[in-house]
């Protein structure tokens, strides 16, 4: 779920004033979401805590000016941002 969300997100924020139907990819994820939870793959609380993050991690990747990577990795994360002097 968050994946699915994190990749929706970014078109809705580009897109999203200027085509107003785009905003309606949000209805894909909220269709996968009660077909998981009637197909009994996930709680309404595993998809929620998916969507939410996914939704906040694509929107800042779309609108934030600072690049900023994350990566979780066996033993710890790393966390790294790039700028240019």
């Amino acid at each position: 779920m968050p994946l699915q969300a994190s990749f929706v997100t970014p078109f809705i924020a580009n897109y999203g004033r200027r085509y107003p139907w785009v905003r309606g990819l949000e209805l894909l994820l909220a269709y996968e979401a009660v077909a998981r939870m009637k197909a009994q793959a996930h709680w309404h609380t595993d998809v929620l805590t998916g969507w939410a993050p996914g939704t906040v991690v694509g929107y800042f990747a779309t609108t934030w000016d600072t690049p900023i990577s994350i990566q979780i990795l066996p033993h710890g994360l790393t966390v790294g941002f790039s700028k240019r002097f």
